[in-house]
């Protein structure tokens, strides 16, 4: 039996509550239903016994506080809610008791935005992460150590596993249940929730929002010249010329302030541009492809393959029938 303490932070999102618990008891039921033992004992954990929820739209009562669990198997950390950071400072209290019982032995896993409480805990320090793509510039401006993979649907380092967006941490539930009981019950999980369970990048989802946040008013500058005119070549000499400032000193300041080398912010603009035209569906894929700047439809079909999940024709038959 592996004993799961699936933590209730201030300003859960109770949907990914409800989908863990869901998930557990339902492969709880199967696994009775063949004739063999249920697997998971899953303990709803708080810091009180009861924790408001949704504005105060719901409550959930705790099955325990923290102080009466020692060392689960696994401590499961849901989505939280929107304005992430101020959360934090309401849900610190939990960062001793999971750092405890991590060095004891439990293995920790966040879905999507939870990353953020485990990453205030240190234990992702250096190591690898996924969350949500849209809060992607957020969590690196906050936790700088930890190396987010923005794009994965889950990683697994050391004990610690993380999802990223919205419902990819279905894709990490099904993981966590492969590695506890066996492929043949993923697989039943899959079908049963009606999961894609071969799904490995959110990439496809994914918007590209350049960060701005910066105070860096060169680069700022740069970055709009770039979004005005996707259409054109542009080079890093041009760019850094706009602003005055040398190529090398501009490329490390632009990397700072961004997150990314100035190639590749061009071609993720591009690209976001690319997926729009593709969307609206009233242009083909050659003129969407000249529409941004390239005239090579091979490297056109690598890059946008590269950044965007899909190639552009896949991409324009997926979301063009909405």
């Amino acid at each position: 039996m592996k004993e799961i303490s699936l933590i209730i932070p201030h300003k859960a999102l109770i949907s990914s509550v409800e989908d863990a618990r869901q998930m557990f008891s339902r492969v709880n039921e199967h696994l009775r239903q063949q004739g063999k033992q249920a697997m998971f004992n899953v303990k709803l954990v708080g810091l009180t016994r009861e924790v408001s929820l949704g504005g105060g739209q719901y409550v959930i009562k705790t099955d325990a506080m923290i102080g009466d669990i020692a060392r689960p198997d696994l401590i499961l950390i849901p989505s939280i809610d929107e304005e992430i950071i101020p959360l934090l400072t309401f849900n610190l209290r939990f960062n001793p008791w999971i750092i405890s019982n991590y060095l004891k032995g439990s293995e920790i896993a966040s879905l999507c935005t939870g990353s953020f409480l485990l990453a205030s805990t240190g234990l992702l320090k250096e190591n690898y992460c996924a969350t949500h793509w849209h809060y992607a510039n957020e969590f690196r401006a906050y936790f700088p150590n930890v190396k987010l993979v923005e794009y994965k649907i889950l990683t697994e380092q050391n004990g610690i596993y993380t999802s990223g967006g919205s419902t990819s941490y279905w894709n990490l539930l099904l993981h966590l249940v492969e590695k506890y009981t066996d492929k043949a019950t993923a697989v039943w999980a899959s079908k049963y929730f009606a999961l894609d369970i071969s799904r490995n990048s959110q990439s496809q989802y994914a918007i590209f929002n350049g960060q701005k946040e910066h105070k860096d008013k060169e680069v700022l500058t740069v970055q709009e010249f770039i979004e005005l005119n996707y259409g054109e070549k542009m080079t890093v000499e041009v760019l850094s010329s706009l602003v005055n400032i040398g190529r090398r000193t501009f490329e490390r300041r632009f990397r700072k302030a961004t997150n990314n080398a100035i190639i590749e912010y061009i071609q993720r603009v591009k690209i976001e541009v690319a997926k729009k035209l593709l969307e609206a569906g009233r242009k083909t894929v050659n003129e969407v492809m000249f529409e941004v700047g390239y005239t090579d439809t091979n490297a056109f079909r690598e890059l946008f393959l590269k950044i965007a999940g899909l190639t552009p024709f896949e991409y324009r038959n997926k979301y063009n029938k909405l």
